[in-house]
């Protein structure tokens, strides 16, 4: 969700013993008088007084005993539910938690793990985290914590992370079982600061085009950007694919900045404008990174919020195309303010626009459960398979700046080219193996087994690429995994999903031998939108007809 990262401490609540005594003389001296005296105050303070003397009521008179702070803290809740769907009240245990993927770092040990087997299996240590300086390696299995057990007594990922996350230079010990080393092995780590990355994926699809992936807009995605970029142009990149599929937002500030490198000088990125909130213009400032080479961003019903911001503007400047699916339609502006127990309320200031004008925030007319069955109702009704099974009203009609294309508002950024979602290898069993972890677990093991033999037949990623076969073999071991796990196998089912299961588990290898660029790089190649960019982007003609009408 977008946030303009303002803090501001305000000072309200309903606890009846928290209003300053002069208030509660006030409330008082409103009892004692007649009801049509109540011109003396103004609503705000009969609001205030209303709430107290309910709660007031409550504590006094209630037939049963009542937790007082959770009852106003759902009655925060069902409040900010009546004003949008994006109003939200964060407890003060959830703001740390809320905050650390857009703050992008936290403090812990440094490591990616699953649960595998009933045991915490270390997928990979973050490099030049601590637990990489001490030697913990990929495939390692801790299984003490501080002395204690931790394997095979039903631990969740939560209470791993409880007890590996940490205070910056605090010590923690762990034991850990690596295959070949008969005894446990002991480290002692020092908890640090660990980055969280929100670029997913950056690598060369062919001699001159680029890609590049965020999910999340979080304080460090510019200078990821920077650095990704930098990297491409010194691989020859010149024309550049973005892919926020299923980008949830994040800063608006970062979504602005990093729609800046596309921009010239001048040109409005964004304007936000609300009742109380002046309209105030966010425009390109010079020497954006990325300002000359041709571009395609690539959006479906997951990019949201400053996902949606520079899809907007990049559509409204016809400065590159979109494709995809038509985003989720969230176009309101949320500012945190600090509450006095340190709980927040993010609560929705403005509106968002393009350049062009519009509002792509969705309506929430019919209340919030609705709203949040918006995507699945889109999906019922055919929109993710049918472009024309799409209606907007042509009062939402806009006209891109320099082509004056035609664009709309109020239900998200539509693409210049629509690409229906794939269900062609979607299967039962397909999704079981999904869903029960066994595909995951599954490759986990292999690559555990196989790791150092995997290493040394494929040395550099390229030759993974070109030269890795799922074999009959290996089919049939994933099979008799899955039959061990309560999956029975089903053939028909695996003659229309074959294909996509074993490009993923080609996927999940490339992951955990090299990076999640490997994975998307061998992912991709079954995705209809990178598929259609790329096309766009090798057929010139094609490219410039479609920005110029």
């Amino acid at each position: 969700m977008t946030s303009l990262s303002i803090n501001q401490s305000i000072h309200s609540g309903f606890s009846f013993y928290t209003i300053p005594k002069w208030l509660v003389a006030l409330f008082f001296v409103c009892l004692a008088l007649p009801s049509n005296a109540q011109f003396f105050f103004g609503n705000e303070t009969l609001i205030s007084l209303k709430l107290s003397k309910i709660i007031t009521l409550i504590d006094r008179y209630y037939v049963d005993t009542v937790n007082e702070n959770k009852l106003a803290e759902k009655a925060i809740v069902s409040m900010l539910k009546e004003l949008d769907p994006h109003s939200q009240y964060i407890p003060k245990e959830e703001v740390k938690e809320m905050n650390e993927p857009l703050e992008g770092n936290f403090e812990g040990i440094g490591v990616t793990f699953n649960l595998l087997d009933d045991t915490i299996f270390v997928i990979s240590p973050i490099a030049g985290g601590p637990s990489e300086k001490v030697g913990i390696l990929a495939g390692d299995r801790i299984v003490l914590i501080e002395g204690q057990n931790v394997a095979g007594i039903g631990m969740t990922s939560k209470q791993v992370r409880d007890r590996l996350l940490g205070p910056k230079g605090t010590r923690v010990k762990v034991g850990v079982k690596r295959r070949g080393v008969n005894e446990i092995l002991d480290f002692v780590i020092v908890r640090d600061k660990i980055p969280i990355y929100s670029l997913d994926a950056v690598y060369m699809v062919d001699d001159s085009i680029g890609y590049i992936k965020f999910n999340r807009f979080a304080k460090t995605t510019q200078d990821e950007f920077n650095l990704a970029l930098d990297s491409l142009n010194r691989l020859g990149c010149k024309d550049l694919i973005l892919d926020l599929s299923g980008n949830g937002g994040g800063y608006l500030e970062i979504a602005v900045r990093l729609t800046d490198n596309f921009l010239r000088k001048g040109e409005v990125i964004v304007y936000t404008e609300g009742v109380n909130s002046p309209r105030y213009d966010y425009n390109a400032t010079s020497d954006g990174l990325f300002e000359k080479g041709r571009l395609i961003v690539i959006i479906d019903e997951g990019s949201a919020s400053a996902s949606e911001i520079l899809a907007g503007a990049i559509q409204d400047w016809d400065r590159g195309l979109v494709v995809g699916r038509r985003s989720f339609g969230k176009g309101l502006v949320q500012r945190a303010f600090e509450m006095p127990d340190s709980s927040l309320v993010r609560l929705t200031i403005a509106r968002y626009y393009t350049p062009s004008g519009r509002c792509i925030q969705k309506p929430y007319a019919e209340g919030y459960d609705e709203y949040e069955k918006d995507i699945s109702t889109r999906y019922a009704k055919g929109e993710f398979l049918n472009e024309d099974s799409i209606h907007l009203s042509d009062s939402l009609r806009f006209f891109t700046l320099r082509s004056k294309r035609k664009v709309y508002g109020g239900g998200g950024i539509m693409p210049d080219y629509f690409i229906p979602y794939d269900t062609s290898g979607n299967s039962k069993y397909f999704r079981e193996l999904l869903a029960k972890g066994i595909l995951h677990r599954f490759v986990l093991n292999y690559v555990d087994d196989n790791r150092k033999q995997l290493r040394k037949l494929y040395p550099v990623f390229s030759l993974f690429d070109t030269g890795f076969v799922i074999t009959t073999e290996f089919r049939d071991k994933l099979i008799k995994y899955a039959e061990n796990n309560d999956l029975p196998f089903n053939e028909k089912d695996y003659a229309v999903s074959g294909k996509e299961i074993e490009l993923l588990i080609k996927a999940y290898i490339a992951r955990d031998i090299w990076t999640t660029s490997e994975f998307y790089k061998v992912l991709n190649t079954s995705n209809n939108s990178i598929s259609k960019a790329i096309a766009i982007m090798r057929d010139t003609e094609t490219y410039y007809r479609k920005l110029s009408n």
